[in-house]
């Protein structure tokens, strides 16, 4: 077994490494940590294989608590910002993933722990699905939304607006917060306000995507991953 820990300031980037970690059997979850330095009391204490550790965090950032530790176990670090790879390798960690981490992209980078394949082939969940369906909380219900059927999503503040063909649903959350429930193979973030799906795209160009009759801006930061995107 490999004894892992989270380290992550969000709580729900924290809640979805573990459920990924519960659907594989050679990993022993330990525990979870809102910031690195309640990481390091527990590492003091505890013999630990492996941490999911956030790069951009308060007070202490994943990359400097890692230069911190003599000894470290391995480490896959996790991330919403694509800048912080090259620094990442070079810490010669296990591997870098971009948030929302898929549950596929995930098993990739635990495999890397040179686990016997009879072990690793005991996985509850296939490494090609995701699930196809999200719960929202609108006034008190928990509301079962499709994701194929989700056009794209638009921030106002602390509330998202999720257009879907023949309705919006308005649910309070942020979307930076919301995006991390959302498979990056379906969902594209395009603008601070903005995240649409890929497969409703119909028209594009250097400043904003098409989706049937509505443009969405692209952002500046946002551009080049984009592009890169919607032009496989």
């Amino acid at each position: 077994m490999i004894r892992c820990i989270v380290v992550d300031d969000e709580p729900l980037a924290r809640s979805l490494i573990e459920s990924h970690i519960s659907e594989v059997l050679f990993l022993q979850y330990l525990g979870s940590f809102k910031n690195a330095i309640l990481a390091a009391g527990f590492l003091s204490k505890n013999e630990v294989d492996l941490i999911f550790l956030d790069i951009h965090m308060p007070k202490l950032t994943g990359i400097d608590f890692l230069k911190t530790l003599a000894n470290p176990p391995k480490v896959i670090f996790t991330t919403a910002y694509r800048e912080y790879a090259i620094e990442g390798f070079e810490l010669q960690v296990l591997d870098y993933l971009l948030k929302p981490i898929t549950f596929d992209r995930f098993f990739k980078a635990v495999n890397k722990l040179n686990i016997p394949n009879e072990i690793t082939t005991t996985s509850n969940k296939s490494a090609d699905t995701y699930p196809n369906h999200i719960f929202i909380s609108i006034n008190k219900k928990q509301i079962k939304v499709i994701l194929k059927d989700i056009y794209y999503i638009e921030s106002l503040r602390d509330y998202l607006k999720i257009h879907i063909k023949d309705k919006t649903h308005v649910v309070k959350e942020k979307i930076s917060d919301f995006i991390e429930t959302l498979p990056n193979d379906q969902f594209l973030r395009l603008h601070r306000s903005y995240i649409v799906n890929i497969a409703h795209v119909t028209a594009f160009t250097q400043q904003d995507v098409e989706i049937d009759t509505i443009e969405i801006p692209i952002g500046g930061k946002y551009k080049e991953h984009v592009l890169s995107i919607l032009k496989r």
